[in-house]
């Protein structure tokens, strides 16, 4: 007989989260005033039985979950942290470390990101004994930092920009370590080092990718391996989530049982393997978020999972709403919660048809990602604003190797901690897994449609809903016959191997396309039969090779990098996946040292060669001729910037036109260019660092440009493009095209000069 599904859980959970939500984004009288009129409600329909307690549970629900988040907001707001914080005080701050340090790239140098809760804060000659969480920034130096230590850190209090924070604390010079973390936290740490241990013997990718399934760890990660999971809808087996504690506790339970261990036994050993993940994965929100919604899925995939299930999910939502409110906004959050529900709703009758024809283990592999995929994919397209063609079949090829890849790894670093060696023997298939979903996710990041552009607007993303929602109506009935579900598979493969048409893209006659790659460069000359001249590759790699397979560029002849900030190199290894680079040309600047390094490390592996564009050369390549105008001098006295200033310049001409394209060039490096030159005329001028106020007016207006181009992030954090900017080229009479109102750019020779935008 089949399990009918209980609702009133996740509906109540549902409505705990609508009240979260509100409490966070709305104003306080519209809190108050939307509660008060559900209480009302519930006492005008008083006599309707048990309609009326349904009522009244939502709203106790409710309003607990709305009080919860405006408590803690008052309990993080009204402390003297942030009354520091807007003061811009300098301040002695002693308290534990509660995440693990993040090392990122700034724009000139590398720091570290971490959060702290305090104990104490001395600022304005006041001490305050204050329990507060705040971000600290803090140099390179304090990468090294254990969870849970105990600090002494000085610096200046800002405001902090969410309001979980009570302020963000920039340190000067080096924390002072008052005492190491706790025996359970240390014993973890030293089962991570064991993990990262056994397998450091293996290829650049299993080592980095098997204590990444884990428990996470993936800081190593190179970047290009990290945008083909990306690309290929496995970036959940990078972080932690709920597939790894099902995984690692679901073999516990599997040893037990063969140990003998029945009944209560087999939940205290459950329980137990829960915490151990947590303490491993370090006891951090969105662990503990994967340690709950990872229980649930395993209680759902069980015996009368459909009727527990998704009474598990709602009480795990409504509890983990009452803990911490912020994550009704966390996107995480929400993508966790939707492949639960996913999961519980779809794969246990997926699975069911699936095994008339397949063996019940197949069957289940199958389900499981394709519901999870499937009740993910909206919300993904919207924060990506891509979908992913190759994630479901990514994930069926990758499933098999998962399990083992995660519990040998585990089991290798246990017996690492008593012997290294044998430790090495037990993760050496672990290592083996590893590669092949390596393998899986290159070859399907790879493919000529691996994601296709998907809008991420209110109407977009509704129907996209709308169709994943029609898609569970027949899938169940397909997929229960084994012709209709290899006719669907072949159908799904075919749509991967050949390319999407892209109506009217690229224009007939197109010169030169502005990639829309965010905030950063990504420019692509045309030079014939699938070849082009490549300058910047913005910050994102898969962004600029969609661009590329939209254009249907196969080669690459030449490859000129302006400079070594990450907005204009870090999309490098989208450009060089699946082509053949000729070379690559950089600025003599090497600054920043990471940004130049990470260049050169790629360009390595590639087999490209690398060299410095030389001031005055020029180049030929079927239409296109160029000549590097600049740089010519090193940056001027006194740069704020000098890898921007310090940018190659092209002066290109094809087609009967002049594009004059800048790097990141200020005003001062400008004016020098003006100086050398003479003045440079040009039909198209691309815009210097990303429409920044920092122009030289003269330089501009001598362009004679007929066309500006401004390659620009949509909401950038930097004002750009800048007003004074704008309305320098409206005086110049130039038509302005941006990347972040029209998307990809094209300016097209045809008789004349035109635009074109995608």
């Amino acid at each position: 007989m089949t399990e009918r599904f209980d609702l009133r859980a996740p509906a109540l959970a549902g409505v705990a989260w609508l009240a979260a939500v509100a409490a966070l984004r709305a104003p306080v009288w519209v809190l108050g005033v939307a509660l008060g009129g559900a209480v009302l409600h519930v006492l005008h329909r008083r006599r309707r039985g048990r309609e009326v307690l349904s009522r009244v549970a939502w709203t106790v629900a409710g309003c607990g979950v709305a009080a919860s988040v405006l408590l803690r907001a008052e309990a993080v707001h009204a402390t003297p942290v942030q009354a520091l914080a807007r003061q811009q005080a300098s301040v002695e701050a002693r308290g534990v470390v509660t995440s693990d340090p993040v090392l990122r790239q700034g724009r000139f140098e590398p720091y570290v990101v971490y959060r702290m809760r305090t104990e104490t804060v001395v600022g304005r000659g006041q001490r305050h004994w204050v329990r507060a969480p705040v971000l600290v920034i803090a140099d390179a130096r304090s990468a090294h930092l254990e969870l849970g230590s105990r600090l002494l850190l000085r610096g200046r209090l800002q405001v902090a920009r969410t309001r979980d924070l009570a302020g963000v604390l920039s340190t000067r010079g080096p924390p002072e370590v008052l005492a190491r973390p706790g025996a359970l936290l240390r014993a973890a740490d030293r089962l991570r080092d064991s993990i990262r241990a056994v397998v450091a013997s293996r290829p650049e990718g299993p080592r980095t990718l098997v204590p990444a399934l884990v428990d996470g760890d993936d800081a190593r990660m190179p970047e290009e391996l990290t945008e083909a999971f990306r690309t290929s809808g496995l970036t959940h087996l990078l972080a932690v989530s709920g597939t790894n504690l099902t995984l690692v506790v679901g073999s516990l339970l599997l040893l037990a049982r063969w140990a003998g261990v029945r009944a209560r036994g087999l939940v205290v050993v459950g329980v137990l393997g829960v915490v151990g993940f947590v303490l491993l994965a370090r006891p951090e929100p969105s662990v503990l978020r994967a340690a709950v919604m990872g229980s649930v899925a395993l209680l759902g995939m069980g015996t009368h999972g459909r009727r527990r299930g998704p009474r598990a999910l709602g009480a795990a939502v409504l509890l983990l709403l009452l803990v911490d409110p912020w994550l009704a906004v966390s996107a995480g959050f929400a993508l966790s919660a939707l492949a639960t529900a996913g999961i519980l709703w779809f794969a246990p009758a997926w699975r069911d048809r699936l095994s008339r024809w397949l063996p019940r283990w197949a069957a289940e592999a199958i389900a499981v990602p394709l519901a999870a995929q499937l009740a993910c994919t909206p919300l993904v397209a919207a924060i990506s604003g891509q979908v992913s063609l190759v994630a479901v079949v990514a994930n069926l090829l990758a499933a098999p190797a998962v399990g083992p890849a995660t519990v040998l790894g585990l089991a290798g670093g246990v017996v690492g901690l008593v012997s290294r060696t044998l430790g090495q023997w037990v993760a050496l298939p672990a290592a083996w897994c590893a590669a092949w979903i390596i393998t899986v996710a290159a070859r399907s990041a790879a493919l000529p449609v691996a994601a296709v552009a998907w809008s991420s607007g209110p109407v977009g993303i509704a129907v996209l809903g709308v169709a994943c929602a029609v898609a569970t109506l027949f899938l169940g009935a397909l997929l229960a016959r084994r012709a209709s579900t290899l006719a669907l598979g072949a159908v799904m493969v075919g749509a991967l191997l050949v390319p999407l048409p892209s109506p009217g893209w690229p224009p007939r006659g197109w010169v030169l396309v502005a990639c829309d790659v965010g905030q950063g460069d990504g420019m692509v000359l045309n030079a014939g039969s699938g070849a082009a001249l490549v300058v910047d590759t913005g910050p994102e790699p898969s962004a600029m090779d969609r661009c590329l397979r939209r254009l249907g560029v196969r080669r690459i002849p030449l490859l000129v990098l302006t400079h070594f900030h990450a907005d204009h190199v870090d999309g490098l290894a989208g450009a060089l996946r699946g082509r053949a680079v000729g070379g690559i040309e950089v600025t003599s600047l090497a600054d920043p040292p990471a940004g130049a390094e990470e260049v050169r490390a790629l360009a390595e592996r590639a087999g490209v060669p690398v060299r410095v564009a030389a001031y005055g050369e020029t180049g030929r390549l079927g239409p296109l001729s160029w000549q590097v105008i600049a740089p010519s001098h090193p940056p001027p006295a006194g740069s704020d910037s000098p890898p921007n200033d310090c940018s190659v310049v092209l002066l290109v001409q094809t087609r009967g036109i002049r594009i004059l394209m800048m790097g990141d060039e200020e005003d001062d490096s400008q004016a020098q260019l003006l100086r050398d030159t003479g003045g440079v005329r040009a039909d198209v001028l691309k815009v210097a660092h990303h429409g920044s106020a920092r122009q030289d007016p003269d330089l501009v207006r001598a362009t004679g440009a007929r066309l500006a181009l401004i390659s620009v992030g949509v909401d950038n954090d930097y004002g750009h493009p800048a007003p004074s900017l704008l309305a320098l080229l409206r005086d110049a009479r130039m038509q302005v095209e941006r990347t972040d109102r029209d998307g990809d750019v094209a300016v097209v020779v045809d008789g004349g000069l035109r635009v074109a935008t995608r």
